[in-house]
């Protein structure tokens, strides 16, 4: 009976969307129903926060897992961006109360993007799902003690 929402960062496609995949695969494993699965796709990381806000704000949702991948370049950007995402993520979370995950690769190249997103270090993405259950049954779970 949760309701989840998963935004989606475009940019960096070829991985956001196989974290995205392993997200609503993990969720389908542990019973969240087609129906109640919904995904926002916003053009980048940075963009991730805010329609997290609107998705945690809206009352639909039991919890909202936010998906980005930022890769770092030869500029200060990535830390701009990185930074961004976190901080707002974190906040959005602590000041609704719904649990907002944060599953937004942070990484030095693609290679270790691809390796978080299925490869050898794990599935971030099942990850980040499998956190948002957890959290979200607590949150049930508190608030009927």
């Amino acid at each position: 009976g949760l309701r989840v929402a998963v935004v989606v960062a475009m940019f960096n496609d070829q991985i956001t969307r196989r974290l995205a995949d392993g997200a609503i695969a993990l969720a389908a494993e542990y019973g969240v129903r087609d129906g109640d699965l919904k995904v926002y796709w916003v053009p980048g990381a940075f963009e991730v926060p805010t329609a997290a806000n609107w998705a945690a704000r809206s009352g639909r949702f039991d919890a909202v897992i936010c998906i980005g991948a930022v890769i770092r370049g030869d500029t200060a950007h990535f830390e701009y961006v990185a930074g961004g995402a976190t901080e707002g993520i974190g906040r959005i979370a602590l000041e609704t109360g719904v649990p907002v995950i944060f599953g937004v690769l942070t990484v030095d190249n693609v290679e270790q993007a691809m390796s978080r997103a299925g490869g050898k270090d794990g599935h971030k993405g099942e990850e980040a799902a499998q956190a948002a259950i957890e959290m979200a049954n607590l949150r049930r779970l508190l608030r009927a003690d």
